[in-house]
C-alpha cells in the first residue's frame, strides 16, 4: 500500500498543471479514494466500481460513482464525463494470472481515449498501450509492484473524445 501512496503522491504533483478530472478504477474499501480527495481536493474524481463495499465516509457522491462492469462503463464513459482525465488510477484485478494479463491488455485501450495529453496513469497492472510512455516509479517502489505511465502528447488523437470512442 505504501508503493501505491508514493506513486499517487508523485502523480498528483505531476498533473498539477494539467486540466482534467481524475478516474479511479476500483473503489475497494475507499482508502485510495480518500487519499486522492486529500491530494487533489479541487478535482472531480469519478469512480468505476462493480460492487460498492466501502465505508459510507469513503464513498464518492452518487453523481461521481459509475457502477457496473468497468470495461463496459469505460466504453461509454466519454458520453458521460465532463472532460478528459489528467490522472487515472487502476487498482483492479484477479488472482488468476492469465485473466489478469488479458484484462491488462483490454483496459489500456479503453482508458486511452479518456486521457488528456500528458495525463498520468498509475496502475497495479502493467499496461501495453503504445501511446503510454512508462515512467519510473519513485525510488522506494519495488520494480514491478506498481506502474506509472504518461499519455504521450505526440501520439494524442486529434478530434473530440466522443469521436475517438465511437470509431466503428
Amino acid at each position: 500500500m505504501q508503493a501505491q501512496r508514493d506513486c499517487l503522491n508523485w502523480a498528483a504533483q505531476a498533473v498539477s498543471s494539467l486540466p482534467g478530472i481524475v478516474l479511479e478504477l476500483g473503489l475497494g474499501n475507499g482508502r485510495t479514494y480518500d487519499h486522492l480527495r486529500e491530494l487533489l481536493p479541487d478535482r472531480d474524481i469519478y469512480v468505476f466500481e462493480r460492487d460498492v463495499r466501502g465505508h459510507a465516509n469513503s464513498l464518492p457522491p452518487e453523481k461521481f460513482l459509475i457502477l457496473g462492469n468497468v470495461e463496459e462503463m469505460l466504453l461509454s464513459a466519454a458520453d458521460h464525463l465532463p472532460s478528459m482525465a489528467a490522472l487515472a488510477h487502476i487498482d483492479l484485478g484477479t488472482s488468476d494470472a492469465d485473466a489478469y494479463k488479458s484484462f491488462a491488455g483490454r483496459i489500456g485501450p479503453l482508458l486511452y481515449p479518456l486521457m488528456t495529453s500528458g495525463g498520468i496513469i498509475v496502475s497495479n497492472i502493467a499496461l501495453t498501450v503504445n501511446e503510454f510512455i512508462q515512467n519510473a516509479c519513485p525510488p522506494n517502489v519495488k520494480p514491478g509492484r506498481y506502474f506509472i505511465y504518461r499519455n504521450n502528447p505526440k501520439n494524442q488523437i486529434s478530434g473530440n473524445r466522443h469521436e475517438m470512442m465511437n470509431t466503428d
